[in-house]
């Protein structure tokens, strides 16, 4: 079995909790990494609608939507102790998690985790 732990680095962009507005999650530094995922990690969806993105920006100020040719996968709206996650294959630096809430009043238990992998040094701290 080949070790994984020391190739990959876990961060919150969107720390978990009860969210019932949206959200943009905090900026992720990509610098030394060569590939990186994007993971919703989802408890109870209680109402509302809770679309996940992903943004990404060169300057840590300006962000857009990464491009579908620059995500493996696809993202839906949020249910219930359904995770989703995507790939990034995109050049950009910085990466953040992305939560539009709509119709919630109780909301739903979300993490928006970004993984990065393929550290140009090795063990991952």
């Amino acid at each position: 079995m080949k070790d994984l732990k020391n190739q990959i680095d876990a961060v919150n962009s969107i720390d978990p909790d009860d969210y019932t507005a949206t959200i943009n999650g905090l900026s992720i530094d990509l610098q030394g990494f060569e590939g990186s995922a994007l993971v919703f990690s989802v408890g109870t969806v209680t109402d509302g609608i809770h679309t996940p993105k992903v943004e990404e920006s060169d300057d840590n100020s300006n962000w857009n939507d990464v491009a579908l040719v620059d995500q493996e996968g696809a993202l839906s709206d949020l249910a219930s102790a359904t995770n989703q996650r995507v790939g990034y294959k995109g050049a950009k630096r910085y990466l953040r998690a992305v939560l539009t809430v709509s119709g919630a009043t109780i909301g739903a238990q979300v993490a928006g985790i970004v993984l990065r992998g393929m550290p140009h040094r090795e063990p991952v701290n």
